[in-house]
């Protein structure tokens, strides 16, 4: 229910304009996202580097209905992509369809996005496409499907564990070669689309990592990355790359910001590679709900946060 509850506000732009404007609220974010400007996100990823860690920069934004924002946020990349490659720094970048007028016309997304892959790829850098809700696979797949077909290699797509759909998709991707970014899911679906409870979704999860780190998988090119703060995840993920006595080098595990940042430096020590999604940017609070909504101890932290102001006392 509490999951529910927070997922519901994440889509509620009344509450969105409140609760943006609450300055503990906005100061809390940061334990989630790295700032509201570029500046402020690339001193985050030199830090993460600085511990061995690669990150995916994600420039917040989605549901955009203008033409002329979907595109500020596509020169927002572009202009990112360029600054990672003038700092030399470890990290490529994460974007969400809607943000780049997936709800305008479809067509001009692919050409923003086209545009953003066109210079990573120059770059030597990797896009990663992140998937939303369910109503909007079938267009993100299709988009990341064209983009293969046009010989970008550079491209990576999310695939929601908690999505029944997901086995057939995965099977689909791996047999063009593509790469993939394997989730649980952080959207309210309906029953007759997604798994409804967490045993099945991480049943699903684990088995969807075994398929995608499988020996046909690799042989094909396909490239796995396993993005979860699920412990249990985690250890069935190692233990079947030491049964299958896969490298290091041929996925890499992603975590979120913030989130267990001593479990992200303990593999990294174990020398698995790690990368960090790493959020920024002024429309935080979507995201920022889907975090609370995701795991209990977020919402423990924010309140927390909030007993604990200046001039007021914790119980």
């Amino acid at each position: 229910m509490m999951r529910q509850f927070f997922l519901t506000l994440s889509q509620s732009r009344p509450v969105e304009t409140t609760v943006s404007r609450v300055g503990p609220v906005r100061r809390m974010t940061r334990r989630f996202v790295a700032g509201e400007s570029r500046a402020e996100a690339l001193h985050v990823v030199r830090a993460l580097n600085a511990d061995g860690l690669a990150v995916a920069l994600d420039y917040l934004g989605e549901s955009v209905a203008d033409p002329d924002e979907a595109r500020a946020h596509a020169d927002e990349y572009v202009a990112l992509l360029e600054a990672i490659r003038a700092g030399g720094l470890n990290s490529d970048v994460s974007l969400k369809l809607t943000g780049m007028g997936l709800d305008v016309d479809e067509e001009l997304c692919y050409h923003h996005v086209r545009r953003v892959v066109e210079l990573a790829d120059r770059c030597e850098n990797v896009v990663e496409i992140d998937m939303e809700s369910s109503a909007y696979v079938e267009a993100t797949l299709r988009i990341y499907k064209r983009l293969l077909q046009e010989g970008f290699r550079n491209v990576l797509v999310a695939i929601q564990a908690y999505l029944y759909r997901s086995e057939q998709d995965v099977r689909e991707l791996i047999a063009l070669g593509g790469r993939v970014r394997l989730v649980k899911g952080a959207y309210a679906e309906p029953p007759d689309v997604a798994f409804p409870h967490k045993r099945d979704v991480d049943a699903n999860f684990v088995r969807l990592m075994r398929l995608m780190l499988s020996p046909e998988a690799r042989a094909q090119g396909f490239f796995a990355a396993i993005a979860t703060h699920d412990e249990a995840m985690i250890r069935a993920t190692v233990e079947y790359v030491r049964e299958q006595r896969i490298s290091p080098e041929e996925f890499e595990f992603q975590m979120i910001y913030g989130i267990r940042r001593r479990r992200q430096r303990e593999l990294a020590a174990d020398g698995y590679a790690v990368r960090v999604y790493v959020p920024y940017g002024t429309h935080w609070y979507p995201y920022f709900m889907r975090r609370l909504a995701e795991r209990p101890a977020n919402l423990l932290f924010l309140l927390r946060h909030v007993i604990e102001l200046p001039g007021r006392k914790s119980a």
